[in-house]
């Protein structure tokens, strides 16, 4: 067996070393801990150092700056939210476009759940930064879409408030009992209600 020759001959052995990718996600998902625990400006890339158990070297191997991990982690975000935006626009502007595209944005949220949560509760500083104005950006796009610029105006305020229950409802649910999917559901079941609505108003309201 070449193992057993290769034990035989002293050869060291091959160990599968952690890949790049690897690295970065555990240097992000790190961050957005420390984040949340003690603020971004009180955050540094010492202490995240320190937390991951590498030196600060290491760490400015992959990034240099604390915005440059945020960015990353934004990143991440930032391609589903283009082709969410490019979906719908090429989609008719219909209730049913608007509910799958409600569906989609919670599939989105729930996998960067950590950012979300970052960015709901560090507003002032995220306003301050790249990543902040790239969000704006896009909800306003999806804002866009989601409302009937000819509807009334309490329709169209229902139907951008939708996506942004979204928000507030993973906020509000992280400290409530009860399983995460029931959770997500009864976010999206409220989002899907309030477009519902908005619809019916602005259909009878212009019919």
């Amino acid at each position: 067996m070449q193992q057993e020759s290769d034990k035989a001959m002293g050869t060291p052995q091959q160990h599968p070393q952690p890949r790049r990718s690897d690295t970065r996600r555990r240097i992000q998902q790190v961050a957005l801990e420390l984040f949340a625990e003690q603020g971004y400006e009180k955050t540094s890339l010492r202490e995240i150092a320190e937390r991951l158990d590498v030196t600060k070297a290491a760490l400015y191997y992959h990034f240099k700056t604390k915005e440059d991990i945020l960015s990353s982690v934004a990143e991440d975000l930032a391609q589903p939210l283009r082709d969410l935006i490019a979906w719908a626009e090429a989609q008719p502007h219909s209730l049913a476009t608007k509910q799958e595209l409600l569906r989609r944005y919670s599939d989105i949220l729930w996998s960067s759940v950590d950012l979300f949560r970052f960015i709901q509760e560090n507003q002032a500083t995220v306003r301050e930064l790249t990543v902040g104005e790239n969000f704006r950006t896009s909800m306003k796009a999806l804002g866009e879409l989601i409302k009937d610029p000819a509807a009334p105006i309490a329709a169209q305020v229902r139907s951008v408030t939708a996506l942004f229950a979204m928000h507030a409802g993973m906020f509000v649910t992280q400290n409530v009992e009860g399983d995460p999917e029931e959770k997500r559901a009864a976010i999206l079941e409220v989002a899907l209600d309030l477009v519902a609505q908005a619809e019916a108003e602005a259909s009878i309201l212009t019919g």
